[in-house]
């Protein structure tokens, strides 16, 4: 996707109906003009053009389509496909009915729930000839006139009843199916036999059809992320069985049905499948959440409520605030009791950044019980150990904990480093801490520890910034740049990026260890960090050494800091240093080999590892 990296004003304006002009109006109302503009410019940095070009080029071409309508597979499993209808237009109910008998795989059902008043004196719809129409055609509709209009959940539910399918897929009354649709759950199905929840990338597509746009490629299951968001949304296959234990749809959360299924669904689904193709197309028009989010207010506060009720059947003591963005929320988790946090932070002269470091910690750290490890790493300036003895005076006086322990290795071998510093700690949490960085967030151990305490959950990690506002770090994908890259680098902080993705807390393979927590005990169940990669990729291996073992790296946002990022060590400028790097890009490739082919879960194959933004893959 083309990079704007200035507001494009002529091209904005081009988009400006009369009614866009009043959708930029309510956004204006919500947002104020500052945010209104971050909103413009994250609208802007991505091409709609350029996914035009893109989706063109991804269609299947009909030499594929008629290959995929000729598979026979030998146990064919069929989808019923769940519509509530109520006051649907008929342009939109015939074109929803066509994508659905367009499907090159025949093993379907499509359930119509009609709630639509009926017309005086009769019990028909004015939906009820048309459906009728395609009935005459394909015996594999199903239709029902509900005698009343009981809302949402309980009309999809009626759609449910009606369905004799394995699985389940959730279509709304508007909306559009690619052709390929039931074609790509059956080869994912048939991949993972046990799986029994799918869902597929969406976009958006004009009421008059005419154009595709906002696309939303997904990453694969993340829990995190989904309490952040509904991501999931459509295309959603789950199994009848899952169904059926799980509950069908609760009308408590109309508005948010849809959010508090997925959510029971995941709690209880064997496996859970995201297919990464553009299968689902979410119709905008003027009465469509898609097109004004603020249409629906009632919506979001049943999302909150249904995350809070997936939190309690959990066991997950966390509080839900919706954010300013509709259909946003963040979870904060209440850190239990008060454990011991050791702060670790090698240190090799540098006295300033280091002292700017402490001040910072001593200054806004809100939480009490922590110590601060320093590891002296052969420091040379005898103004650093003079540094040092005032710190520990400053530190005794205002009753601070704090260490300086001296490593006793030569060189700089940052996982050396930092494992003898976990070593001498006594924490039951350890937060791995660069000298260059200084504290923003007051509370930020709280809402470390909260994240960090949770059951399966073994790091956490903070959003990190240059000194002039930019973002240096919002998480870690794998393969970006070849091996590992942050994500967003040099992007404004007021900006939120590609559906909001630097201010979600979300699961990642990785976080920079800059600034880091992660159970002691877990650091030590995976033998900390290898020492092989002594200044690249160490905290990369780390967090991937950790996901092998089945534990969650969650990135926070709200937990905020400046970095200023690598300055203690220096540049790659010498042959030494470019020949070291290189062996551990060597390194990495060799033990992490799978994950890079099969590239990293938590982004989605569509998009480029060209660079770190989202953009999608030519």
């Amino acid at each position: 996707m083309k990079k704007h990296t200035k507001l494009d004003w002529g091209r904005m304006l081009g988009h400006l109906s009369p009614y866009n002009l009043k959708k930029a109006v309510l956004y204006l109302r919500h947002f104020g003009l500052k945010g209104f503009i971050a909103k413009l410019t994250d609208r802007f940095e991505y091409s709609e053009i350029s996914y035009d070009q893109w989706r063109l080029q991804h269609l299947p071409s009909e030499e594929e389509l008629g290959r995929q309508r000729g598979w026979k597979p030998e146990n064919k499993k069929i989808y019923s496909i769940v519509v509530p209808l109520y006051k649907t237009p008929e342009n939109f109910l015939r074109r929803m009915i066509e994508s659905v008998c367009s499907q090159t795989y025949d093993g379907w059902e499509l359930c119509l729930a009609d709630a639509s008043p009926c017309e005086a004196g009769r019990e028909e719809t004015s939906l009820t000839a048309v459906v009728r129409e395609y009935q005459k055609k394909d015996d594999r509709i199903k239709y029902c006139v509900l005698k009343s209009n009981d809302g949402i959940s309980r009309n999809t539910n009626y759609a449910i009843r009606m369905a004799s399918g394995e699985y389940l897929c959730f279509l709304d009354h508007d909306d559009l199916l690619s052709p390929d649709a039931l074609y790509e759950l059956a080869q994912a199905s048939k991949t993972c036999p046990g799986a029994d929840m799918f869902y597929s990338d969406e976009d958006k597509i004009s009421a008059d059809e005419a154009e595709y746009f906002q696309p939303h490629f997904k990453p694969d299951f993340n829990p995190d992320l989904l309490r952040s968001n509904n991501y999931i949304c459509h295309f959603l296959c789950v199994s009848r069985t899952l169904a059926d234990r799980a509950g069908f749809l609760d009308e408590k959360f109309d508005g948010a049905q849809d959010y508090d299924f997925i959510l029971r669904c995941t709690e209880m689904a064997e496996e859970i499948v995201h297919v990464p193709k553009v299968l689902y197309h979410w119709r905008v028009h003027s009465s469509s959440t898609a097109d004004n989010p603020f249409s629906k207010d009632y919506a979001y506060e049943a999302g909150k409520c249904a995350i809070e009720a997936h939190l309690e059947r959990c066991g997950l003591p966390g509080q839900v605030e919706r954010l300013k963005d509709p259909g946003f929320y963040r979870v904060i988790y209440k850190p239990q009791g008060q454990p011991l946090v050791s702060l670790v932070i090698p240190n090799k002269d540098h006295k300033e950044e280091l002292q700017a470091c402490l001040e910072s910690v001593w200054e806004k750290t809100t939480y009490q019980n922590y110590e601060i490890i320093v590891v002296e790493n052969n420091s040379e300036d005898p103004s650093t150990f003079k540094y040092y003895e005032r710190a520990m005076a400053k530190a005794r006086k205002n009753g601070k904990k704090l260490k300086i322990v001296k490593w006793p290795g030569r060189g700089f071998n940052y996982p050396e480093i930092n494992n003898f510093g976990v070593e001498k700690s006594e924490g039951e949490y350890i937060v791995l801490l660069n000298n260059d960085i200084t504290v923003i967030t007051p509370g930020w151990i709280e809402e470390f520890l909260g994240i960090c305490q949770r059951p399966g959950t073994a790091a956490v990690g903070a959003r990190l910034y240059y000194p002039d506002g930019t973002i240096q770090h919002a998480g870690i994908v794998i393969g970006i740049g070849g091996i590992a890259g942050s994500l967003f680098t040099g992007m404004p902080g007021v900006q939120s990026g590609y559906m909001h993705k630097a201010a979600l807390i979300q699961d990642l393979s990785a976080v920079t260890a800059a600034c880091m927590m992660i159970r002691k005990c877990i650091y030590e169940e995976v033998g900390g960090m290898d020492a092989s990669l002594a200044v690249a990729f160490n905290d990369v291996d780390f967090c991937l050494r950790v996901r092998e073992k089945g534990y969650l790296v969650v990135y926070d946002p709200y937990t905020e800091m400046y970095h200023h990022e690598s300055r203690s060590r220096g540049a790659e400028d010498t042959k030494e240093k470019i020949r070291r790097f290189q062996n551990e890009i060597e390194f990495m490739r060799k033990r992490w080999i799978k994950v890079l082919k099969e590239g990293d879960p938590y982004y989605n194959p569509n998009f480029s590892l060209k660079t770190w933004k989202y953009e999608l893959k030519q």
